[in-house]
């Protein structure tokens, strides 16, 4: 009995060593792809990622931009299809830019 336990015993450290070498095999193999991956993309920069705010106070403040976004861009495509000139065209969208900060402040502050 105690011979089948010694050779149980020795196969199954003999599969955990296989079992050892196969995981270091792979640590390698990552981290030589690791290495090759930052030595061909580490001139490029990377990303920085921000979170954009969530919550019930950034949607409103969303819905609040879009809104006045939409209503200048719906008035001045309104001005573009009633009056065909080309400077007054230009006119309203250069005025609706500078108009839009103070139009949100008098709307939503």
């Amino acid at each position: 009995m105690s011979k089948e336990r010694q050779r149980r015993r020795a196969a199954r450290e003999h599969e955990a060593a296989l079992l050892v070498a196969a995981r270091a095999a792979e640590a390698e193999r990552a981290e030589r792809a690791a290495a090759r991956k930052a030595a061909l993309t580490g001139w490029i920069p990377k990303p920085v990622r921000t979170a954009r705010p969530t919550g019930a106070l950034a949607e409103r403040r969303r819905r609040q931009v879009n809104g006045v976004i939409a209503a200048l861009l719906a008035v001045n495509v309104l001005l573009a299809v009633v009056f065909t000139s080309l400077a007054l065209s230009a006119f309203t969208a250069v005025i609706s830019l500078l108009a839009a900060p103070v139009l949100y402040t008098l709307l939503f502050r």
